[in-house]
């Protein structure tokens, strides 16, 4: 992604310096453009639980990159198997719900045990850190592609005229290394000459779609609106959405979604009004082992403080507005799950495919259970 000029990923080790990592942080975003340092395990983990940085693939990847900073800071430890297991625990406890990140983390831990000493560790833990990162980005490539048929064939059907598409909260650049999931069929339909609009969700409690996805489809030229989250349905109602695209932080082998709350609210709306309602995620997003995602996915009950308070630019600084009584309570559930029987299809790296058992084993029969 250009920002002003320069192409960024999200995540990225300090160009002579191998033992910082190197992140954009998302907090100041639209506002500020400020990239953070990162050089403990400990700073990599307040930046996932704190949301320097955030979104499923980003999650995974910063985990990644964390863990093999821990390498580096058990080389110089008492015990370094003692340290490495201890670094996965405090990243594991960071975010309960995307399961990108125990993916990664598990990984990389399955990874380093294979080197010989601690310098080879080292050494594998870096290169494995950046194949998370790199695999990112390309299966978020090829969801685009997968992702722009879909597109294609609503305009087809359209006739040239432009195709209004839906997303929630940020599954974009900004979620992932780079394209992102859900923008990325957007990013790929319009440098390809194709007419689109973008409705943004703002998605309340933190704006991440009037904040970071407004921002990304502004510095790519993408014509876009910015709506409060409880609009969507009123335009499906008048024919105004086309296409509903999300992405999510865990999806079960049997096509439950985990996504940002609100998710489950625009796929209801979605199917009442025949409006098709995709999901884009790449194969890390998915849980192996949960068959039933409204029962056993975790979801994260965050600060309060979230919902009671707003940021925004006020004279030139960011600045924190209460919005509710001080003394009234707030509850901050990050994430709902939609069902499978709301979800037209799930788009992957590997193609498109409905929201069940049978047809995802399909696309990853490594998976099937003997």
């Amino acid at each position: 992604m250009k920002v002003k000029e320069a192409y960024y990923r999200t995540i990225w080790i300090k160009p002579g310096d191998q033992k910082t990592i190197q992140i954009i942080d998302q907090r100041s975003l639209p506002h500020e453009f400020i990239i953070e340092d990162l050089k403990t395990v400990e700073q990599v983990a307040i930046a996932i639980k704190d949301m320097h940085v955030r979104g499923a693939g980003l999650i995974g990847a910063a985990a990644g990159y964390g863990m093999y900073l821990a390498t580096l800071e058990a080389s110089s430890s008492n015990s370094f198997d003692k340290h490495i297991n201890a670094a996965a625990a405090r990243l594991n406890a960071t975010r309960p719900t995307a399961v990108n990140l125990t993916w990664a983390v598990n990984r990389q831990l399955t990874a380093i045990q294979q080197g010989s000493d601690h310098q080879e560790k080292i050494e594998i833990a870096n290169r494995t850190a950046i194949a998370i990162a790199d695999e990112d980005a390309a299966h978020c490539k090829n969801i685009g592609n997968f992702g722009l048929e879909i597109v294609e064939e609503i305009q087809r059907k359209k006739n040239g005229e432009p195709i209004n598409i839906l997303t929630h909260c940020n599954a974009g650049w900004l979620a992932f290394v780079d394209y992102g999931t859900a923008t990325a069929p957007i990013y790929a339909a319009f440098d390809k000459g194709i007419d689109i609009h973008v409705w943004v969700d703002e998605t309340r409690p933190r704006n991440q779609g009037a904040r970071l996805t407004a921002w990304e489809l502004a510095a790519h030229g993408i014509p876009h609106t910015v709506i409060a989250d409880n609009v969507g349905g009123h335009l499906m109602q008048h024919g105004q959405v086309d296409l509903v695209i999300t992405g999510s932080d865990r999806t079960t082998y049997t096509g439950d979604v985990a996504n940002k709350i609100g998710t489950y609210l625009k796929a209801l709306a979605a199917q009442d009004n025949n409006v098709p309602f995709y999901v884009a995620l790449p194969s890390s997003s998915f849980d192996w082992k949960i068959r039933d995602g409204c029962a056993d996915i975790p979801i994260e009950l965050r600060d309060e403080n979230e919902v009671k308070y707003i940021q925004g630019l006020s004279d030139g600084a960011l600045k924190n507005v209460l919005l509710t009584p001080l003394e009234s309570p707030a509850a901050n559930y990050a994430f709902d799950v939609t069902p499978a029987r709301l979800i037209t299809g799930l788009i992957t790296e590997r193609g498109v495919c409905q929201a069940n058992e049978n047809s995802i084993l399909q696309l990853f029969p490594e998976y099937k259970k003997v």
